[in-house]
């Protein structure tokens, strides 16, 4: 189970005074490559759950996961989601953006929970968004800072995965506000925008 803080910034502005009052604290850049999978019947989406790809770019290695997330709850700037993860051959993620059934013949543990436990028979691809993610480690804790790229805009959103989110949350909430940074909880996962196809309204 991961458990995160999540806080949505409602435009460029913030976002781009955010990274520049975090930027002392700054310790990694990641691109980011989503691309979301179901069964051809639905499977995994009439169950709360979806496979993510996700490549990660500009690396000197390439690197890789395949991503089963699963029945996800977010009330008050709190994510909950069952999440497990495996590393995936990045020419396999390229292979599946033509092919999606190709997973069928990965042999990874995700993949068999995903056809033994929810019964996919064929794989669909649902498209994807590509995110810009800075991280920075602050206050003992680390902060995802996303730049969501869809193709009907760009959301900006916090992260923070924490065993204690109140006091995270308390504790973001205080540093947002000496800052003049505007912010709101986050009330749909980046997927759930992806599938509705709009930004959240503010």
């Amino acid at each position: 189970m991961e458990v995160e803080v999540k806080f949505r910034l409602p435009n460029k502005s913030s976002h781009q005074k955010l990274l520049s009052v975090l930027s002392p604290f700054h310790i990694a850049t990641r691109y980011q490559h989503n691309e979301f999978v179901d069964g051809s019947a639905y499977e995994l989406s009439s169950q709360r759950a979806v496979l993510l790809l996700r490549l990660y770019e500009q690396t000197h290695i390439p690197e890789c996961i395949v991503c089963l997330k699963a029945k996800p709850v977010l009330a008050d700037g709190v994510s909950c989601i069952e999440m497990e993860y495996e590393d995936l051959d990045p020419a396999i993620f390229k292979a599946c953006l033509d092919d999606p059934q190709k997973l069928m013949h990965v042999d990874l543990r995700v993949l068999r929970r995903v056809k033994e436990e929810f019964g996919v028979r064929r794989f669909v691809g649902l498209g994807g968004f590509r995110n810009v993610r800075n991280v920075y480690k602050w206050k003992g804790v680390k902060l995802d800072v996303d730049e969501a790229k869809y193709h009907f805009g760009e959301m900006y959103e916090v992260e923070c995965e924490t065993s204690d989110p109140e006091r995270v949350k308390k504790m973001m909430e205080e540093f947002f506000k000496e800052n003049g940074i505007d912010y709101s909880y986050s009330v749909m996962s980046k997927f759930a925008v992806f599938r509705a196809g709009k930004l959240p309204s503010s």
